[in-house]
């Protein structure tokens, strides 16, 4: 149109050139060794791959050690070539944060906000430094990822010329209550899968670390600064993380086991999608009875009957055996106040140590009741840190970031950690009735009764019912 009119110059809006670094002392880039109490730099990926999707050009000038003049230099070169500076961490007010200092330097007017009113989120530090937008994201990814979509999106699309993002929402209902925090308003990751009455969103994780739970969501739903709490039960909006609703062909909800990943991978090779959200054996059945799922994993011990599972079923519920587990304590070699000992006097030696760290697991799973069970009302440094899988509870005694917690053997046995056994549990799976002749269901008992999966899960540690 351009040329039948004449027209043989117009202007433009070139890409924003836009310069990424990541701070901190304990960074390495991902493909480097990780040395003791190091971490790995995903922000730098993130935060670029975020730039390129709104339309401008992201340049990573990789990590930056806290050091106040290495930074300052680096900062400096990186704005006077580029229209936007990011960066991520430093920017909150301890005494090894150094990023914010150094903004005020850079340029006026300098820092115009430094907190806001977001979780996750709250250090995000917003500067314009001689007519450039400086960004200081906060460390952790999730909160990086928040706070960048939120505040720093609209104004890179603006400068860069491109329409306002454009997000897919959908309703659905939030099936728990989610405690929040007065004062900010808090986004929520969920996972949506189809219930009785339409799409249902289950909280996947929250905190500022969260990155798993990041992954696996669909989206995420916004809790008002004036409200303590989302009732469950509550129509949400779904703002969705990709432009259309992905709903998979069969719900797991329950209890976590690394034995699942081994069925969950026979059925993705035979082309189906699973998605399976661990809230524990006792929301597994909640969202079971609810209609939410087609299996829910459970592992939960009758005292009464001195059994498992079965007599926790109610009507419309089935029992699917599934295999057997060992539970115990894990510690790591050589520490004396566990090496030798059985589960009493190795719970007696961790309450007496003030410094015995223990990590928990989230409520309702099989695992924290046992745990309780353990410890009686004592509740020591570390209760209330409570993942939500084995690989977590044994990855934080094995980064030396717990003494000790429960987690089942095979977990144990592959990172390396002393194990106290406890007590051999039956994980098996609560099947809704209505659901069994989906052929997605099939498909799932089907590659329990493979000899694939036999084969597999007794090499994992496991070992099946006769």
């Amino acid at each position: 149109m351009l040329a039948a009119c004449g027209v043989a110059l117009v202007t433009v809006a070139r890409k924003l050139r836009v310069a990424v670094l990541s701070t901190g002392d304990e960074l390495i880039q991902p493909g480097g060794s990780l040395r003791p109490a190091g971490i790995y730099d995903a922000n730098g990926a993130i935060v670029s791959a975020a730039i390129t999707e709104n339309g401008s050009q992201a340049s990573f000038l990789g990590a930056y050690p806290d050091d106040e003049a290495t930074l300052e230099a680096g900062m400096r070169e990186a704005l006077a070539a580029h229209d936007v500076l990011v960066l991520s961490g430093g920017t909150s007010k301890g005494a090894g944060d150094v990023s914010h200092r150094i903004v005020n330097r850079l340029g006026a007017p300098g820092i115009v906000a430094h907190g806001v009113a977001l979780k996750p989120g709250k250090p995000l530090c917003l500067a314009v430094c001689d007519g450039k937008p400086v960004v200081v994201l906060p460390g952790f990814p999730t909160s990086a990822m928040f706070t960048f979509h939120d505040m720093i999106v609209p104004v890179l699309r603006r400068m860069a010329g491109l329409p306002p993002r454009t997000e897919a929402k959908v309703a659905a209902k939030v099936p728990l209550r989610i405690q929040s925090e007065l004062g900010r308003t808090e986004f929520v990751m969920v996972s949506l899968v189809e219930g009785e009455q339409g799409l249902v969103a289950y909280p996947t994780g929250k905190g500022s670390g969260a990155i798993t739970s990041f992954a696996q969501a669909d989206g995420f739903v916004s809790i008002e600064a004036l409200a303590d709490n989302m009732p469950a039960g509550s129509e949400a909006s779904v703002t969705l993380f990709t432009p259309h609703v992905r709903v998979p062909d069969l719900v797991v909800i329950g209890s976590n086991c690394t034995g699942l990943d081994l069925v969950v991978g026979i059925l993705f090779r035979a082309g189906l999608t699973v998605r399976s959200i661990a809230v524990g054996s006792l929301g597994g059945l909640a969202a079971a009875k609810r209609g939410e799922c087609d299996f829910a994993p459970i592992h939960l011990f009758d005292a009464k009957t001195q059994s498992y599972n079965a007599p926790f079923l109610s009507d419309g519920l089935e029992l699917v055996q599934g295999w057997r587990r060992m539970q115990g304590i894990v510690y790591r070699p050589g520490d004396v106040r566990f090496q030798g000992t059985d589960p009493e006097e190795a719970v007696r030696a961790a309450l007496a140590d003030p410094n015995c760290m223990m990590v928990n697991r989230n409520q309702g799973s099989g695992t924290r009741i046992l745990i309780d069970q353990l410890l009686g009302p004592a509740r020591p440094d570390g209760y209330w840190n409570q993942p939500r899988s084995h690989n977590a509870v044994a990855a934080a005694v094995a980064q030396n970031r717990a003494d000790w917690g429960v987690t089942i053997a095979p977990v144990a046995r592959s990172a390396g950690l002393g194990f106290i056994a406890l007590k051999e549990e039956h994980y098996d799976f609560a099947l809704v009735s209505a659901r069994k002749e989906r052929p997605a269901v099939q498909a799932f008992l089907n590659a329990l009764a493979s000899p694939e999966f036999n084969e597999g899960i007794e090499r994992m540690g496991f070992t099946r019912p006769g």
